[in-house]
């Protein structure tokens, strides 16, 4: 076992190693210098834009390069300190730390799998309810709850930009905006459509029911601006009275707003800020992520059709089964990963299938 043990110590340094490698962490140093000279010149906050989106590579540089430092140390010095012992029960008491290891180093290589456009962005995040009346938007609620208990466990923070509620009850449809390193990256592939089994609790003959609900997510972030330009003749602008939280104060005054993007028909609702210009800010970031998306999606479908093999992840396309009845099980279609413990998965513990899926090409 001590021998056993030496090796995966040692796999630790050459896994490290591979990791550096497929990073490219010479060439992100050199980036990350000539980033901090840019911020340097005097008219670099003139594009505020752009000084933003610099500041944030920055960041996302600094934090990549000081983990890897960090793991290198630790690395190295409990390789000293198991050479530097010679008793079996000592070196076995490293156990603990190797494990703690390699669980940061196993998290920390997902890094190389995030190197998308957007990857690093914050997101935005909508569920729609399915067919299936209150059913549907119970399970709607369900995932809305999900997605934001693995948020806080990320250390994310969110914000509701849109919720329409269910007439008896759940949620017909929840828009909101996720901020956390690589939100975006790690979560764009949880689009797709979502499907529940179970007894449902809303029928009265206890007769198992299928239901679905179907995720979608978007970048979000200021560059998408220069990105996508939409002409003002292309939108229509309505103010509504809003029905969102906030009081009797709400419904007296027009904040909320619904834009639509006259060319694709896309209709965006906002109604959570008090505030309509606000509101229509928000409307507006999340109707230039879904034209992007548009754009992405007509570019692989041009890829695909030279190559054959691709296939968007959209309504029609299902990803995840959640079965509560005949027996518990959560597996994802794609990467067949699986899990028995279906409470626990629902109380945002996704991890496992956000690491599977991440790797996927």
């Amino acid at each position: 076992m001590v021998d056993l043990r030496k090796k995966d110590i040692q796999k630790l340094s050459t896994d490290l190693i591979d990791i550096v490698k497929n990073l490219d962490l010479e060439k992100k140093r050199e980036r990350l210098l000539n980033l901090q000279n840019e911020t340097l010149k005097e008219n670099f906050w003139e594009d505020s834009v752009h000084a933003k989106e610099v500041m944030r590579e920055i960041g996302a540089l600094q934090e990549e390069i000081n983990s890897i430092d960090s793991l290198k140390g630790d690395i190295n010095s409990l390789v000293e300190i198991f050479d530097s012992t010679t008793k079996e029960t000592e070196q076995n008491d490293l156990i603990k730390e190797y494990e703690s290891l390699r669980e940061r180093l196993d998290k920390f290589s997902m890094m190389k799998f995030l190197s998308g456009k957007y990857d690093s962005a914050d997101c935005i995040l909508s569920i729609h309810a399915g067919q299936g009346g209150t059913e549907a938007n119970d399970w709607t609620q369900i995932l809305f709850r999900m997605y934001t208990m693995y948020c806080d466990k990320q250390g994310w923070k969110y914000e509701v930009l849109n919720m329409v509620k269910g007439n008896e009850a759940g949620i017909s449809t929840v828009t909101i905006s996720i901020s956390g390193k690589y939100a975006y990256g790690m979560l764009k592939k949880e689009s797709g459509v979502h499907r529940l089994v179970r007894i449902s609790p809303f029928n009265a003959q206890g007769l198992r029911q299928t239901t679905f609900a179907g995720v979608e997510v978007l970048p979000m972030m200021e560059e998408l601006d220069k990105e996508i330009d939409i002409p003002e003749k292309d939108l229509e602008f309505k103010a509504v009275l809003s029905g969102g939280p906030g009081g009797q104060n709400v419904n007296k005054t027009s904040s909320a707003v619904i834009i639509t993007h006259v060319p694709t028909g896309i209709t965006i609702h906002s109604s959570n800020e008090r505030s309509q210009a606000q509101n229509r800010q928000n409307a507006m970031k999340i109707l230039k992520a879904k034209l992007w998306k548009i754009k992405q999606e007509e570019r692989v479908d041009e890829i695909s059709q030279i190559k054959g093999d691709y296939k968007i992840a959209g309504w029609g396309n299902q990803i995840r089964n959640y079965i509560l009845y005949p027996y518990k099980l959560v597996r994802d279609l794609r990467t067949n990963v699986e899990s028995s413990d279906l409470e626990y998965v629902l109380d945002g513990n996704l991890d496992k299938f956000i690491e599977a899926q991440t790797k996927l090409k």
